[in-house]
């Protein structure tokens, strides 16, 4: 029976883990150990801040419409519960680009809401 060789193998591995800490710090990217936990944890942050990110766009947008609703003398969620006895459907992201960018387009539909 042969030998099996395991250089070009475990060679490919450390190079995929020296390659995905390629950027960090001191030995995060230059010992095998450090780098593997360093590259395990970071792509826990990514999982997880992916799913945060989503939270935080949500927030913003929710702030900027309330911005613009107090600006026009109403709540959010008044605002909000207008639009929907409305039967107006927009999602919080055009609201907010609404809000921000066609302040007289927003007045409008503040006025919809209020009557």
């Amino acid at each position: 029976m042969s030998k099996v060789k395991w250089a070009v193998a475990s060679h490919k591995r450390r190079k995929k883990i020296f390659k995905r800490a390629k950027g960090q710090t001191g030995a995060r990217s230059k010992l095998l150990r450090t780098a593997t936990e360093s590259v395990k944890r970071a792509r826990a942050y990514s999982y997880r801040d992916r799913k945060d990110k989503k939270r935080l766009f949500r927030n913003l947008w929710v702030l900027r419409v309330s911005g613009a609703c107090k600006e026009m003398g109403l709540s959010y969620s008044k605002f909000i519960d207008g639009l929907k006895k409305a039967n107006i459907s927009l999602n919080r992201k055009m609201l907010a680009w609404i809000a921000v960018n066609d302040k007289k387009a927003f007045g409008e539909l503040v006025k919809a809401v209020k009557a």
